[in-house]
Parts: structure tokens; C-alpha cells; sequence
């Protein structure tokens, strides 16, 4: 990897228009839909009301995988690369169709010793207008140890000691990769059984953006009363594999900066420092707001 060639390359930059058809579809590729009659479910699903969940912006602002195998400087093993860490970040509510562009680059390369953490930054706009900046980490195992900046130490998002607001349960598919790849994510690793192997992986692992949208859901639905438009912004750091057909649990919790979120599979945690922050400090769907952590 030639770190000065990658963040010296021009921005990749690509149509991200979107339709209803394309947010239903990603809603059906986190999980939404169950119960299928449920009215709260089909403001997810169908046409008629439908509404775009605030992550849906990292669909939009997902770069498509070739594009990486183009960048200069990035000559790696893509079966080395998975998904660190993500940021989200909206400035205005997605609406369920634009006409839109999308613009990424590399903004830094950190040393973690057994990998490189690259950062990407992606601009998603609208008329001109930005709505949305994705910032994903890129952990490219094997290519640490360069002798680089470690990165600076981000500030620890702690889950209150005090029992969730709420914990929601939700299984996901065996089928559930190959469907959420249907939203752009091409990577072979979420559908090539020998690709996964050579990554290291027992079989195809689910998207860990797949994961990030569920618990998204989980909190707008539970904790926000459906209300999409409420949300600022959602990061996380996915701290465990998950494999399609395996349930996850979402646990929640108000705070005075947001919401505070991890997610984990039997008792492995597998989303973790996860905040899940809010446009308008007044109200929060319905519940109370906290008076502290």
C-alpha cells in the first residue's frame, strides 16, 4: 500500500440517485417487514407512506467495491479489508427519492500494528446540497506495522450502569447477506463460501452495515416512535462477526448526548460504542427525556 499515492488520489465520484423501490428494498434488507401487516412496518415497506430510515444515507454513501481495487495506492488483498468503524452523519431527512451524487476519498491511513485503518469520507449530495457524510474505517489486516500514527483516541461512548430503556431481540436470515448485497455491497465475502475462507472466515459473514441499520430500526422504532426525520446522525464499531441466521439484541439507552446502543449475539457483543444522536433535544417520541446518564 502506497499510503502518500492514496490520499494524494483525486475523489472517486459516482451517480448514488436513489428510488421508493431502492429505500424499500434496504429496508427489507435490514429486516423490516415483520410483522408484514403491521402498520408500523409498512411505512417501511409500501409506497403509500413510506417513510426513509436515517440509514439509508449509508446506501447512498457506500462506494462501490471495484472502485477501491482502482484507487491509487490501495494495492491490497480486498479479503483482508472488513468494515471498523462508520459514521453517519445527516443533515437534513432522506427523502424517499433524489436525483443525487455521491463524492468519496481517503482522508488518513493509521498504523494499528497488525493492520492499516484506513478513513474514508464520503459526501452524498442533492441539488447541490449536501445530505449526508459517511466516515468509514477500513481495517486491511496485515498491512500494520509501518511505523505510522496510531490515529487519535476517540472519546469511549459508555453505556449507562443501569438497565436498557429498552432490549429488543430480532433473528436475521440465512438468506439475509444475500439479500441485503442486492443494496450495493458487492464484497464476495458476504456470498463466496472459498472467498470467506481465505479471509479466515468458517462461511459468508452478514454486512456489518446490515447489522448497524438493524440496530438503527430496532431504536427508531422502540425509542423514537418511527420518527426518521428525529435522527442527527448514528456511528458505531463492530466488535464481532455475525453469521446470517444467528438473532441479535439491540439494547438502548437515553442519555443526555443520545442514544446510547449495543448490539450482540448470544453474549458476544458484536456493535459496540454506538450513539445514535438526535436533531431536536425536546422531545423524544413519546418517552421521556433523561435527566442524565
Amino acid at each position: 500500500m502506497d499510503i502518500d499515492a492514496l490520499l494524494a488520489a483525486d475523489p472517486i465520484t459516482w451517480d448514488s440517485s436513489w428510488t421508493a423501490e431502492d429505500v424499500i428494498l434496504y429496508h427489507l434488507g435490514i429486516g423490516a417487514g415483520v410483522p408484514a401487516t403491521d402498520p408500523g412496518e409498512l411505512r417501511w415497506t409500501y409506497e403509500r407512506d413510506l417513510v426513509t430510515l436515517p440509514t439509508f444515507g449509508t446506501v447512498i454513501g457506500f462506494m462501490p467495491i471495484h472502485h477501491y481495487a482502482a484507487l491509487p495506492g490501495l494495492d491490497v488483498d480486498l479479503r483482508m479489508l472488513v468494515h471498523g468503524e462508520h459514521r453517519l452523519d445527516l443533515h437534513s431527512p432522506l427523502p424517499t427519492a433524489a436525483t443525487s451524487t455521491s463524492s468519496c476519498r481517503p482522508v488518513a491511513v493509521h498504523d494499528k500494528r497488525q493492520a492499516a485503518a484506513v478513513v474514508f469520507e464520503t459526501t452524498t449530495a442533492v441539488d447541490g446540497a449536501v445530505v449526508a457524510t459517511n466516515t468509514m474505517t477500513a481495517y486491511i489486516r496485515g498491512e500494520g506495522g509501518f511505523g505510522g500514527d496510531p490515529g487519535p483516541t476517540p472519546a469511549r461512548i459508555r453505556a449507562p450502569k443501569r438497565p436498557a430503556d429498552v432490549e429488543i431481540t430480532r433473528p436475521t436470515l440465512e438468506q439475509q447477506a444475500l439479500l441485503y448485497r442486492l443494496c450495493g455491497d458487492a464484497n464476495p465475502l458476504h456470498v463466496d463460501p472459498e472467498f470467506a475462507a481465505a479471509g479466515g472466515f468458517e462461511r459468508p459473514i452478514l454486512h456489518g452495515m446490515c447489522t448497524f441499520g438493524m440496530a438503527a430500526k430496532a431504536v427508531v422504532d422502540q425509542l423514537l416512535d418511527g420518527d426518521a426525520a428525529a435522527v442527527a446522525g448514528f456511528g458505531a464499531r463492530f466488535s464481532g462477526v455475525v453469521l446470517p441466521g444467528d438473532a441479535l439484541t439491540h439494547a438502548a439507552w437515553r442519555t443526555d448526548e443520545g442514544i446510547v446502543v449495543e448490539s450482540r449475539v448470544a453474549d458476544r457483543t458484536v456493535l459496540k460504542q454506538a450513539l445514535l444522536t438526535l436533531r431536536s433535544r425536546t422531545g423524544w417520541g413519546g418517552v421521556s427525556r433523561p435527566t442524565g446518564g
